[in-house]
């Protein structure tokens, strides 16, 4: 059996100890998932947002629902009207439903159970205290706040639990019926010496089946005895918790490990009433990188935050909360909630879980691929991210309307979310890293510094700077009318061919590379993101064709000034001139202008240092 008093640490050793000693489940194993549909529920109580932690546990008893073709209801534990924050309901609401978690009976829904408000449903919680009253497993407390205050305070001086004394248990009913017309009182529960043993989905047996007789004297005067009714009438959740899953018919409850002390408590309510109690399923706290558990600070925000703030789309938090405190056997950890709900079992972790973020980027990205793929309503959020933050940058917005050419925005910012969505986080960052879409580009770039071509720069020296120009002028050749993706690939392959006419497969695979670091450079200053044939589409024929012009005569500029001339001594070292050393390539002004030190010497080919 239970012990009284005793620790969630406690608890748990014993569900490990006693599945071994008495030959009960596993604690390695997993449950089978039920065969007959099952109803699960979430009840956020309105006295705060939804965060991380209270999403995980809606996501968990919406997805064993769904697994098993049954039930996923929402009720709102209103009973703290002091504590319960305007609007929060609302958000709550409104959050769930962003996410993709919609309720099958609940608030705005309606269904067979109502009302789905506790608040709604006091009369029954007060019938349910009654009848505790009268079997004898509740009591009527008359106890003054002041006196409960010094009791507690008392005890705590000894070192003793701070639990009620049960002063007024020992009154007898017609006294406890006549002083409760005219008294202030609450309704305890008369908890008993040893609390029942219950089955948790995740830890097996719960409770041992003797307590010791030192255990048993030290806690003699000590009586947990929750309240069940408080002196205005309204019901506390030991009590409403109960009432409400036993009239909603629920079959299993998954929440947090936190309630896993409070659950003998809530299986004896059960017993004493009658009443079958559901399955439970104990599930991990969150923690941080430091092993603290997951606060507002560190991490445990409201679901605002991760939407609006940091710009998560729904599938990709819902996916990332789904891992937490959960496993599975797929090949990747991308998964949609449909999916989800397809391989959902009850494998969910033991222990509690440490929290990183990191892994929420890597599936936000994937997740704006799904979007595009699907172009359903997570791209239209995308596309509405990016406008918004494109009118937070005027300077961008303006310049952008002049790219238009005229073009629809809206169309214009699609297509470049379906060009780079794999470079998507944030709709800043995405905005940032394809700013060129939206402004000119070299406007202030140093002619004796403009090759930042990118990565493996080694290709760049086997072809000169006037093949380049050569080649990329080419372009010209695709007419308006034709200046489509197939066309325009088809076109820098008949380059590639004959710039690459009689190389070898080495050389061929450098000079190919040299021609697509030029045009990147010359279209986006070397920013990467979309393919160079996507971009030239986006940006259209007259704009691509003017910033090859631009380049190109950077590229003639530079040959023109530079005096430089590359000379080795016997053992391989360069000789480099006054003129080279006057060339403003510090890194300073590299930095500034996303530059690499890349020159073109006198004979027009790329030299890098």
């Amino acid at each position: 059996m239970y012990l009284r008093g005793h620790s969630l640490e406690f608890l748990l050793k014993l569900c490990e100890n006693d599945a071994v000693a008495k030959g009960g489940r596993d604690p390695r194993s997993v449950p089978k998932l039920p065969k007959e549909p099952v109803r699960t529920r979430f009840a956020p109580s309105p006295t705060g947002y939804l965060h991380l932690g209270s999403l995980r546990t809606a996501l968990f008893n919406y997805l064993l629902a769904k697994s098993t073709g049954g039930q996923f209801i929402l009720r709102i534990e209103d009973t703290d009207q002091k504590r319960t924050v305007p609007d929060a309901e609302k958000r709550i609401l409104e959050d769930l439903r962003w996410a993709g978690l919609q309720w099958d009976e609940g608030p705005e829904v309606g269904g067979l159970y109502g009302p789905y408000r506790q608040s709604e449903n006091t009369a029954s919680y007060r019938d349910t205290a009654n009848k505790l009253l009268f079997s004898g497993h509740a009591y009527r407390c008359f106890c003054s706040t002041k006196r409960l205050i010094e009791l507690a305070t008392q005890r705590h001086k000894l070192g003793l639990p701070t639990d009620y004394d049960r002063t007024c248990a020992s009154i007898s009913k017609s006294e406890s019926d006549s002083r409760a017309l005219k008294e202030s009182h609450v309704i305890r529960l008369r908890c008993p010496d040893q609390y029942p043993r219950f089955k948790d989905l995740i830890y097996g047996t719960v409770g041992r089946e003797q307590q010791s007789q030192e255990a048993t004297r030290q806690h003699i005067s000590t009586f947990e005895d929750p309240v069940l009714l408080k002196s205005d009438g309204q019901p506390t959740y030991h009590l409403a918790n109960i009432v409400d899953d036993h009239r909603m018919d629920i079959t299993h409850v998954v929440r947090a490990i936190e309630w896993l002390t409070a659950t003998p408590k809530h299986i004896f309510m059960y017993d004493a009433l009658g009443w079958k109690p559901p399955n439970f399923a104990h599930v991990g706290l969150l923690l941080d990188q430091h092993g603290h558990k997951l606060s507002k600070r560190k991490g445990n925000l409201d679901i605002a935050h991760y939407r609006d703030e940091n710009h998560i789309l729904p599938g990709a938090l819902i996916n990332f909360v789904s891992l937490l405190g959960w496993s599975h056997n797929q090949k990747s950890d991308v998964m949609t909630l449909e999916q989800l709900v397809d391989i959902f079992d009850l494998k969910f972790t033991k222990g509690n879980t440490i929290v990183t973020f990191e892994k929420l980027w890597y599936l936000q990205k994937h997740h704006v691929q799904l979007a595009v793929e699907r172009n359903g309503p997570e791209m239209e959020e995308v596309i509405h991210r990016v406008l918004k933050a494109l009118r937070e940058h005027p300077e961008l917005n303006q310049k952008g309307e002049g790219m238009l050419r005229g073009r629809d925005l809206r169309s214009y910012v699609a297509a470049i979310v379906q060009a780079d969505s794999k470079g998507y986080t944030t709709a800043d960052e995405f905005l940032k890293r394809n700013d060129y879409f939206f402004k000119s580009v070299h406007e202030d770039t140093h002619p004796l510094a403009y090759g930042s071509l990118g990565p493996g720069l080694k290709c760049i020296l086997t072809v000169s700077t006037q093949q380049l120009i050569d080649a990329a002028s080419l372009m010209k050749d695709v007419s308006q009318e034709s200046w489509i993706a197939e066309r325009l690939k088809s076109n820098i392959q008949s380059i590639i061919s004959n710039i690459c006419e009689a190389a070898d497969a080495a050389t061929k695979r450098l000079k190919s590379r040299a021609l697509f670091h030029y045009l990147r450079w010359a279209l986006a200053e070397s920013h990467e993101g979309s393919s160079i044939v996507d971009m030239m589409v986006i940006l259209g024929r007259e704009i691509t064709l003017s910033r090859l012009d631009r380049a190109a005569n950077l590229c003639k500029d530079a040959q023109g000034n530079v005096v430089e001339v590359a000379q080795r001594d016997p053992k391989g070292s360069h000789e480099t001139s006054s003129a080279q050393r006057d060339i403003p390539t510090s890194s300073e002004h590299r930095s500034r202008h996303g530059l690499k030190s890349i020159k073109i010497n006198q004979v027009g080919s790329y030299r890098v240092s």
